[in-house]
């Protein structure tokens, strides 16, 4: 898919270690990463191509591991939302090791 160079500028620095296009791709990841370590330049561009529905989508299912205590409680609040715990990782235990 081709995405405007201004979203795609905003997702190359939210989430450095891939492509803008993979980003892109999963939009609820790219605007945790963006709720979490965006300016706010950059989410007021991501605001152009995203509703606030969309973000408030995110909150409603946030993948586990991108999300900081601060940047939670900051957008639960500007969403009117008493924010529910953090969600966590969830390691396996490994059985049957020597």
């Amino acid at each position: 898919m081709n995405y405007p160079k201004e979203i795609c500028t905003v997702a190359e620095r939210v989430i450095w270690f891939e492509s803008a296009e993979e980003s892109l791709r999963d939009p609820k990841r790219f605007l945790a990463y963006l709720m979490t370590f965006g300016t706010l330049e950059e989410i007021l561009t991501a605001k152009k191509y995203f509703s606030d529905e969309n973000f408030q989508e995110v909150l409603l299912d946030p993948p586990a591991g991108i999300f900081d205590e601060r940047s939670w409680s900051y957008w639960n609040g500007v969403y009117k939302r008493n924010p529910p715990p953090l969600p966590r990782r969830i390691i396996p235990e490994q059985t049957g090791q020597s």
